[in-house]
């Protein structure tokens, strides 16, 4: 993590020590900005944005100003350093915000199937980071694969089911009722694979939902895809792991890993009996790393 230097302003009666801000110091921290936004980009493979880095680091009137940068631009800075480069994360009201309403259009005809998409980056996020203590060690590296997300929602879809025939539930809401359960059975009731000749996943199944959902976070710099088991099996960035650890406090967040499932390192997933939760709701548009409409 970027160890915080104190930029306060020199006491009254002293001469400022940094020169000023010139067009070029602009440029260049408009320019570590612009590195940030290239998140598969590493600052060991660019010479000019290791650089920028170290001055950031070691020049805090430089750092204000790259970070004035970004606060413009609507992003926040949640980390700057050598193995995460400089982390931004688009704030509500960026031009580079991405919404769920709006990654579903693109990635469905559907736009009924936001929830299963916000769902599918909700069980990314959960398996990878199944602990606070994942989230929160620097060194730790999360493994998932598309059929365990799959496996892992199917699962979890199952255990509402048993909790709502013991509460005398309505077991078989509409399909277009708002809610996390609502939702879930949804997933469970979509094919996993689809119907196709030669065995490929039809888009609108599960785990093609999943393969989207896997294929956007690799694209953002977020996940590495490292082989073709069980549909694909990818590891998590440093990029990845901030941005989690940024949305971790949300709501919908809390609800999943209430559930109590638990993966194990391969990505297979196991089912743990959860504690008692009541009124578990997921809003439309939940899901990691977006923000809602």
């Amino acid at each position: 993590m970027t160890e915080h230097v104190d930029r306060s302003e020199p006491e009254a009666g002293t001469a400022p020590a940094a020169a000023a801000v010139t067009p070029a110091d602009a440029a260049d921290a408009a320019r570590l900005v612009a590195f940030g936004l290239q998140p598969k980009l590493l600052p060991a493979r660019d010479q000019e944005y290791a650089d920028l880095l170290r001055r950031y680091r070691e020049d805090p009137p430089f750092a204000r100003l790259a970070d004035a940068v970004a606060a413009g631009l609507g992003l926040v800075v949640l980390e700057v350093s050598p193995r995460a480069g400089m982390a931004v994360t688009a704030a509500e009201d960026s031009v580079f915000a991405v919404r769920m309403g709006d990654y579903a259009r693109r990635a469905s005809t559907d736009s009924g199937d936001r929830f299963l998409h916000g769902l599918a980056h909700l069980a990314v996020a959960a398996m990878a980071f199944p602990r606070p203590e994942d989230l929160a060690d620097d060194g730790y590296i999360g493994r998932v694969t598309v059929n365990g997300i799959d496996a892992f929602v199917r699962q979890a879809c199952r255990r509402l089911e048993e909790r709502a025939e013991q509460q005398g539930e309505n077991t078989d809401p509409a399909t277009d009722a708002p809610g996390l359960e609502a939702a879930w059975r949804i997933w469970a009731r979509r094919s996993a694979t689809g119907a196709t000749k030669d065995a490929r996943r039809l888009p609108g199944s599960t785990t093609g939902i999943v393969g989207k959902a896997v294929a956007f976070l690799t694209d953002s710099g977020f996940l590495q895809r490292t082989g073709d088991d069980s549909g694909g099996t990818y590891r998590t960035t440093a990029r990845y792991q901030l941005q989690v650890r940024d949305m971790a406090g949300s709501a919908a967040m809390a609800e999943l890993l209430e559930l109590g499932v638990v993966p194990v390192t391969d990505g297979t997933p196991t089912l743990l009996p959860a504690e008692d939760t009541d009124d578990l709701e997921l809003v439309a548009d939940a899901g990691l790393p977006f923000h809602s409409s």
